[in-house]
């Protein structure tokens, strides 16, 4: 009853690109024209579909993810810049701010008792399990050592996004907010984001993970299993 029920509480990756990408890329760039909604009522309905998904989501799984939320300002944000018809580079700012700020706050947590790395990996390793296996090796120091180089490499993996949100930003966007000609640029970005951001992140996440799977296999008898969380 239990595996089934987290089987139920597991994110669908296809319904996630669907509502947070297709689905707003798809009413921003063909229904936001004067004859259909228009670019006000097309922003709106777009932004309804990830804003929803993000707090059904929240409230799903009943705990508070950091990214989550940060995900859910920036989409809020978007709206909000496009609605009050701001300038376009209010967009760009906004766009590389966010990626900026969590490579900013990791590398901050750093000095803190709660590394924001340890959350991020806390999520797909299990850490209890590995830092005892650590200390019974008499090792625990160095798990420290390649938990902070990992940080190190997530905050240069948010950094990275910064930098491609910014170019990815100023070369689509056009027009002004509360044009037309805005909200479709706004629709191509947001398909663009997947191949040009997101791909490139999940690939350092990638790396990361790596890294730190091969240093706990030279320091503990851990298997593959016993790493990763069920």
């Amino acid at each position: 009853m239990n595996q089934n029920k987290k089987k139920d509480d597991k994110e669908n990756g296809l319904v996630n690109i669907l509502v947070n990408i297709i689905i707003p890329t798809v009413i921003m760039m063909k229904f936001s024209k004067p004859e259909y909604l228009g670019e006000v009522k097309g922003l709106i309905v777009a932004l309804t579909f990830p804003i929803t998904y993000g707090v059904y989501d929240l409230i799903k799984r009943s705990k508070v993810n950091f990214i989550s939320i940060l995900g859910l300002l920036s989409i809020l944000m978007t709206g909000g810049i496009g609605l009050l018809k701001l300038n376009r580079n209010w967009m760009i700012v906004k766009e590389t701010a966010i990626p900026f700020i969590i490579g900013l706050v990791v590398l901050i947590s750093q000095r803190t008792q709660y590394p924001l790395v340890r959350t991020f990996l806390g999520q797909i390793l299990d850490l209890e399990k590995v830092r005892k296996a650590y200390s019974e090796n008499s090792n625990e120091l160095e798990l420290d050592k390649q938990l902070n180089t990992s940080s190190w490499l997530l905050a240069l993996t948010f950094f990275l996004s910064a930098f491609l949100n910014f170019v990815l930003a100023t070369m689509v966007l056009e027009g002004e907010p509360g044009t037309t000609e805005f909200v479709e640029s706004l629709g191509k970005m947001t398909f663009l984001s997947f191949p040009v951001i997101t791909l490139p992140m999940m690939v350092m996440m990638g790396i990361i993970i790596y890294y730190l799977f091969n240093s706990i296999k030279k320091n503990t008898s851990l298997q593959l299993e016993e790493i990763f969380r069920n």
